[in-house]
């Protein structure tokens, strides 16, 4: 199965059922991509061993692949994971015609994504905690594992669909401060576009080095629309861009900036994956417009990694 871009143009009513059709489309076609074996390792099931009971058998993944995976639940392996959710402005670009899978803004591809990761953290009896920011700290929840937890997180998350905002961020001034707030050791994900108003890139890497204090390890999910913002594929009519966080516009022909524009959007791409690189967090490009495989493995590699 093909998960790259889920073809549903049904309403997105319910937002739990989206997750999970969300991660069990990406275990689906595991088994045919290079990385089979590694849900069952990573995920929550293992082989099953012949002459053992069949009491944690998974029908269901075995009426997929036709091999036998039993549910693992080691304590051993369990972690604590925190999302943190960019809420600004910029993140709710571009403008979503309807909230299906296929027309989902920046913010809204980032709620499915962070619930899919935790319907897999649920499943693996892992600790989760939410953070959402924007012009002040808008939600702080610690990481817990019960499923009151996990649906009061849902609860937060679903309306990030359907709602705007205006607001622009300081990421770095609330990075510090959940910092401060994750005291024992955690996988960080941290969902945001980098448009920043600041062009102070060393307050924000110094922010992101903060998040790995007490032996934390970050992933950086740098959220986009490739269409627009990486390739700036418009048509040549006259046209106004305007900044959402500032306001500040301008009229132009895209013709005549495109090849200037994506020469400096690629160049400060690449430099945020070489600053990621150099302080050793996890720099993940996510294009809204492929997907959620590249979410969803990049937490299936960082948990093999997490000791």
């Amino acid at each position: 199965m093909q998960l790259d871009r889920l073809k549903n143009k049904e309403p997105l009513n319910n937002f739990e059922l989206l997750a999970n059709q969300v991660v069990e489309g990406f275990f689906a076609g595991m088994h045919q991509s290079p990385f089979h074996g590694f849900s069952v390792e990573f995920a929550e099931h293992r082989l099953y061993n012949k002459g053992e009971s069949t009491k944690h058998i998974d029908w269901k993944l075995y009426a997929k692949t036709d091999k036998l995976y039993v549910k693992r639940y080691d304590e051993e392996t369990n972690l604590r994971c925190h999302i943190i959710m960019d809420n600004s402005a910029s993140m709710h670009y571009p403008e979503a015609a309807n909230s299906s899978l296929d027309s989902l803004n920046k913010i809204g591809f980032s709620a499915v994504a962070a619930a899919s990761l935790m319907n897999i953290l649920k499943k693996q009896r892992d600790a989760v905690g939410l953070s959402i920011y924007s012009d002040n700290y808008e939600y702080y929840a610690p990481e817990k594992s019960s499923e009151r937890h996990h649906r009061r997180l849902l609860h937060q998350l679903e309306p990030l669909l359907h709602t705007t905002t205006k607001t622009s961020t300081e990421t770095y001034h609330f990075l510090h401060q959940i910092a401060e707030k994750i005291h024992r050791r955690s996988l960080i994900f941290l969902f945001t576009d980098m448009w920043q108003v600041t062009k102070n890139e060393e307050a924000l890497f110094e922010a992101l080095r903060h998040l790995k204090y007490n032996k934390h390890e970050v992933v950086l999910f740098h959220t986009y629309d490739g269409e627009t913002e990486l390739d700036f594929d418009f048509d040549n009519r006259p046209k106004r861009f305007v900044d959402v966080e500032t306001g500040a516009h301008i009229n132009l022909y895209a013709e005549n900036v495109k090849e200037q524009y994506r020469k400096v959007v690629a160049n400060y791409f690449q430099q945020l994956k070489l600053k990621c690189m150099q302080y050793k967090i996890d720099y993940v490009p996510v294009d809204i417009n492929r997907g959620f495989h590249s979410v969803l493995s990049a937490y299936l590699l960082r948990r093999k990694k997490f000791k």
